[in-house]
């Protein structure tokens, strides 16, 4: 009796320590879901003006983001805002926690001993994304037909079974080529300046109890930076996943918007995606850095 009981601390501590992946996925899962919730409107809005130029005559008064924001108000209540937030919520939690479990065990496999430097945490954040993002993408595509206005779809099922039922399963990963080319060099970029940027911080300010706030900040930068590089790739992800009938490849949709918008067209929606990916991945690696702390791990 005397020896189960001494065995029981010793056999939940290894548990514990044995599964570090599981507890970067649920950290990072729990990041995602407030990151989410909070951002969902200014993913709604980016959605809405890069579909909305397909409506658009030449010449015809440019919508910008405010606009757009108060017409969605407008006709379909505030909560309008959050339209979406299902499938986002069905794509970030496990996709955020995928993407920070691969991260995490690709970094104690091959940096285990040191920190990666910048050409390294490039590929770093570039291979768990596209993990993560091929793993995610038929609910990447219910929530930008959820977003762009134009499906009916009453539930996440119900998007899924209709799309296979009338276009069948390939147009789940419709925008696949368009979507690594977005998220793959946008974590990439923003893995390699967020890392290099914590580097240059003394080490005072890194222990003190501010650094939550200034890495933060350092994810804000960041996310600027990678968002403006990627964003003509999310625009033609957009297109090939609304109306994949008319863009079934991604120089379809490159040369529709060129011809119809010329390169401007390609930056519809940076200010509201900017926003959102910026805080939104500041937000994740802030939520997920702390709650890997708290676990006892080196995130």
């Amino acid at each position: 009796m005397q020896e189960k009981k001494d065995h029981q601390p010793k056999s939940a501590s290894s548990l514990g320590k044995a599964h570090p992946a599981l507890k970067a996925f649920m950290c990072g899962s729990l990041s995602g879901t407030c990151s989410t919730l909070l951002f969902q409107p200014l993913d709604l809005v980016k959605t809405r003006l890069q579909t909305l130029q397909n409506n658009m005559h030449p010449g015809a008064p440019k919508v910008g983001m405010i606009t757009v924001l108060f017409n969605v108000i407008r006709t379909e209540k505030l909560l309008g805002l959050w339209k979406g937030v299902s499938p986002s919520f069905m794509r970030c939690i496990p996709g955020v926690g995928i993407y920070f479990s691969t991260f995490y065990s690709l970094k104690q496999h091959y940096f285990q001993e040191g920190s990666p430097s910048a050409g390294e945490a490039v590929l770093l954040g570039a291979g768990a994304r596209c993990v993560a993002g091929v793993a995610m993408l038929p609910f990447t595509v219910i929530k930008t037909r959820f977003e762009s206005g134009r499906y009916n779809y009453i539930s996440v099922a119900g998007a899924l079974k209709s799309v296979c039922q009338n276009e069948g399963p390939k147009a789940l990963y419709s925008g696949l080529t368009a979507t690594l080319l977005r998220d793959a060099p946008f974590s990439g970029i923003y893995v390699m300046f967020y890392s290099q940027a914590k580097k240059a911080l003394p080490q005072e300010i890194s222990s003190s109890s501010i650094a939550p706030l200034v890495n933060f900040g350092c994810g804000v930068v960041a996310g600027i930076l990678a968002s403006l590089a990627t964003q003509p790739a999310d625009v033609i992800k957009t297109h090939m996943q609304v109306s994949p009938a008319l863009y079934p490849k991604t120089s379809d949709a490159m040369r529709h918007v060129y011809v119809k918008h010329g390169l401007s067209g390609f930056f519809r929606g940076a200010v509201p995606r900017s926003l959102r990916r910026t805080l939104m991945a500041a937000m994740a690696w802030t939520v997920y850095e702390q709650l890997m702390a708290r676990m006892g791990l080196k995130s």
